[in-house]
Parts: structure tokens; C-alpha cells; sequence
């Protein structure tokens, strides 16, 4: 069975830990980033936890960092989900080619970090997201299949892809709606998969609720590019590292909700920006599922037998205006 491993900072210092109950088991050797932890500490980690013998601290007593670490490459599927295609505009069938996009490792933060609005962002939105942490280099074409995924996965994290809606479609700019700081909450655990464990990724429980309200519900059953295809075409591509992230799309359920014909006007290079922009906010005024200072949004992603479980996220919107207070 995998471990559930955090990364986590008390009295200044970050730290590495599998977390046993509602207790952290700490690996007392220091690791910068995820990379050297999955180099130097994945199997002390897995160590300690068949021993359960080590010096611990309390869940409680702790500040949960994202187990993700910069620098890393975040690597985007977009509209992997039949569900959302929908509710964008987009036909709902499996689509000829994979969307891939990227996200600033800069928007990396905290399972309990608050997510910080810039002032001049109407339209925020959330996506939860299973996160695939690469295990191992890829530096040349790879055939990449279920069988032997689990040499380029090394475990599984939730994602919040916090997106600035009429920053992305307007503009254009995916890597600039999506990578403000604060946009990818991440963690709070990554779960180190053992391989017989690979097949559950394709059986994964995903939601999300805004202040208590189910907005988001599906399985990973139902993406459409699944994990090893993406895996296989992204090695044509580019390099990954260990310690990068892939995350796979997200469900139906997020507040963007568009016609075919409004998504087609608002992503036209015939359509000058403002005018686009105003179209999109005029449309979606009436919706009251964007992010409003004060939402919290949870998410949670585990196995239906409980065998898998990437923890709760909990993060709370608060205005640019107050982050700049609170950190003056």
C-alpha cells in the first residue's frame, strides 16, 4: 500500500514526513525540493512507515507546504472532461488532439493557503484537478501504457487550477489567467503510489465544494486522454523532470458556463480584445458561481475503498488588497 507523504514547516524549518494517523513520522534529512526527495528519501519514507518508529509532531502543530516544489514544469490538460467541454461551448466527445497548455511554477502554494483575487479579476474560477508527479527523467520518446506506468508516476496530488477567466479567453493567455500566485493550491499530501496501485488511478473519486456546496463530482474513469497516452505524447514533445507535474483536466461543475456561439466570439483573433471582454462579462454576470472574497473552496480526491487518499484541501479567497496587508 503507498504512503501518504507531506512536506511541511514548523519553527521556520521545512521538513518531509509520512503522515500516520494524526501524526507526521519525520524523515530527519533534509531534502531542497520534491525532486531530491524522490531521489534520496522516497524509500526512508516508505521505511519508516512499515517500522512506524520515529521522532513525530502533531498534524495540527504544523504549516502544510505543497509537497510540489519549485522549480518544476507544470504541464496542463485542458477540457479532458466530457462535462466541462460542455459547459464551455465545446463539443462534448473526445477531441482529435490533447489541449496541453503550462501554469507557472510560481502559482504553487499551500493546501491551506488562501488564494489571493487581483483587484482587477471579475470572473474567478476554480478546477480541481488529479495532479501526476513525474518519478523519473524523460528525455526521449517514450511508450508510455498501463503496464508500465508506474516507472514515470511516482504518486498522485489534488490541484486547484484557479483560473482568472476573463484574463485567459479574452486575452488568450492560458499561462497568464492560470499562473497569478497563489492560482495552484496543491497538496495537502502527495500519495507515493505502489505499483499494483497504478489501476486506481483510473478509478479516483474528484470534488470540490464552494462553501459547503457540491459543485464539482466525477471519476478520473471518465477523462478522456488518460494518464500513460498523455505520458507518450508529451515525451515526443519535451523533456520532463522528476518532480514536475501533470494535472488532467478538470470536471464539469466550475462557474464558466458558455454557448458554443459566445465561446467562439470570445475566442476569435477577429474580435478586438475589449470587445471580447465585455461580452464575456456581460455574459456570465448572472452567474453566482464565480469566487467571491471570503468563498472557501474543499476538494478532496481519494479511491472509492478508501485505499487512496490525497486529504482535504481548504482554501480561502481573500482580495489582493488584504494579501498586502497581511504581508507588510
Amino acid at each position: 500500500m503507498g504512503i501518504q507523504v507531506v512536506r511541511f514547516e514548523k519553527e521556520n524549518k521545512a521538513s518531509w514526513g509520512v503522515v500516520a494517523g494524526d501524526k507526521i513520522l519525520v524523515l530527519n534529512e533534509a531534502y531542497g525540493t520534491l525532486a531530491e526527495f524522490l531521489e534520496k528519501g522516497a524509500e526512508k519514507a516508505r521505511g519508516i512507515m512499515k517500522q512506524g518508529t520515529a521522532d513525530f509532531v502533531s498534524l495540527k502543530e504544523v504549516n502544510i507546504l505543497s509537497p510540489v516544489t519549485k522549480p518544476a514544469r507544470i504541464v496542463c490538460q485542458g477540457a479532458n472532461y466530457s462535462t466541462h467541454r460542455a459547459e464551455a461551448g465545446l463539443e462534448t466527445g473526445r477531441p482529435p488532439f490533447n489541449m496541453i497548455f503550462s501554469k507557472a511554477d510560481s502559482s504553487l502554494c499551500g493546501a491551506y493557503t488562501e488564494i489571493v483575487r487581483p483587484a482587477h479579476v471579475k470572473l474567478l474560477d476554480y478546477e480541481i484537478e488529479l495532479g501526476l508527479v513525474i518519478g523519473t527523467d524523460i528525455t526521449a520518446p517514450a511508450h508510455v501504457t498501463d503496464k508500465n506506468l508506474h516507472r514515470y508516476v511516482a504518486g498522485l496530488v489534488i490541484v486547484d487550477d484557479v483560473s482568472a477567466r476573463d484574463i485567459q479567453l479574452p486575452e488568450g493567455q492560458w499561462l497568464k489567467g492560470k499562473s497569478y500566485r497563489t492560482f495552484g493550491p496543491t497538496g495537502p499530501y502527495l500519495y507515493l503510489l505502489d505499483e499494483e496501485e497504478i489501476p486506481l488511478i483510473h478509478d479516483l473519486e474528484v470534488n470540490l465544494w464552494v462553501n459547503d456546496e457540491l459543485r464539482q463530482s466525477a471519476n478520473t474513469n471518465q477523462l478522456l486522454f488518460k494518464p500513460a497516452e498523455t505520458l507518450t505524447e508529451l515525451s515526443e514533445i519535451m523533456d520532463l523532470s522528476k518532480g514536475d507535474l501533470i494535472i488532467t483536466g478538470t470536471t464539469g461543475g466550475v462557474a464558466l458556463n458558455l454557448s458554443a456561439e459566445i465561446m467562439g466570439k470570445v475566442s476569435s483573433l477577429a474580435v478586438p480584445g475589449q470587445e471580447k471582454l465585455d461580452l464575456l462579462v456581460e455574459n456570465q454576470k448572472t452567474s453566482a458561481k464565480y469566487l467571491r472574497d471570503g468563498d472557501v473552496i474543499r476538494c478532496t480526491i481519494k479511491s472509492q475503498d478508501g485505499k487512496i487518499d490525497l486529504g482535504e484541501q481548504i482554501n480561502t479567497v481573500i482580495p489582493s488588497q488584504v494579501a498586502s496587508l497581511l504581508n507588510s
